[in-house]
């Protein structure tokens, strides 16, 4: 399944690259302005913080939300309090696209996550032109050289990278190449089954130095308490919250 993103997501953005290549792209890019922290905005504080998706759909569990209005949604997230949100591109399993990001950014000037199967420059001077702050690089899906290469281009054009992992070696994959921002994912991408006791067992592992994210698998206010006890800086969340109350949800989680 995991490979099989991942080849869509390169075809889709060799097909774009046909209409506007990277030097294109790189015009854009200058006329940005400068990205916001992202760093800065997730870091450990009194409350855990909430890094809010805009998810249409999934592999797993099909549509959740047309969601019409982003820049709407975008807005409500930050309102209610989230301290970043997540914007998934990849359109063939969760019915996302770059459109929707520029949308986002449009309307917000919180953090925003580019939430796509990235494996090459190309798309990270996309994430960079249309409007992210920061991208997610998957340890599944990526050699060691190649995560840290990615990881450093995106540096480069003043990206966070949040790293994501599923299991103990790629927690120290994500250590070892410097990550800053480490998500443990309870949702194996293979399998798409869900440990929600994963967090507990590997975030041990990050430094204290680093964000630790949680990821996946919260639906109510005591799954985040119960990430929270076990260490976790932030939670991101996307199907509890395009299915339900999103700003009551975001209250709640963000009083934790």
């Amino acid at each position: 399944m995991l490979e099989g993103l991942y080849a869509g997501a390169l075809e889709d953005a060799n097909l774009r690259a046909q209409t506007l290549d990277s030097a294109g792209l790189e015009r854009l890019i200058a006329k940005m302005p400068s990205t916001v922290d992202s760093y800065k905005a997730l870091a450990r504080g009194a409350n855990i913080k909430v890094l809010a998706e805009i998810k249409r759909a999934s592999p797993s569990k099909g549509d959740l939300s047309p969601i019409e209005d982003v820049a709407a949604l975008a807005l409500s997230y930050a309102n209610a309090g989230a301290s970043a949100i997540s914007v998934l591109t990849e359109k063939h399993g969760f019915k996302g696209s770059l459109e929707d990001l520029q949308s986002a950014r449009a309307a917000v000037r919180v953090p925003l996550l580019r939430k796509d199967f990235i494996s090459s420059e190309y798309q990270i001077l996309e994430a960079r032109a249309f409007g992210a702050d920061m991208i997610l690089l998957i340890v599944a899906g990526l050699e060691k050289t190649e995560l840290n290469r990615l990881a450093n281009f995106a540096r480069e054009l003043e990206l966070g990278v949040l790293v994501e992992t599923h299991s103990e070696v790629e927690v120290k994959t994500a250590v070892d190449i410097g990550a800053k921002l480490i998500g443990i994912n309870a949702r194996d991408l293979s399998t798409f089954e869900t440990d929600r006791d994963l967090f507990a067992k590997l975030s041990h592992l990050i430094p204290e130095d680093s964000i630790r994210v949680a990821e996946s698998a919260v639906r109510n206010i005591e799954d985040v308490r119960k990430y929270r006890t076990e260490g976790a800086d932030v939670v991101l969340v996307g199907e509890a919250l395009v299915t339900g109350n999103a700003e009551q949800l975001l209250r709640e989680f963000t009083s934790v």
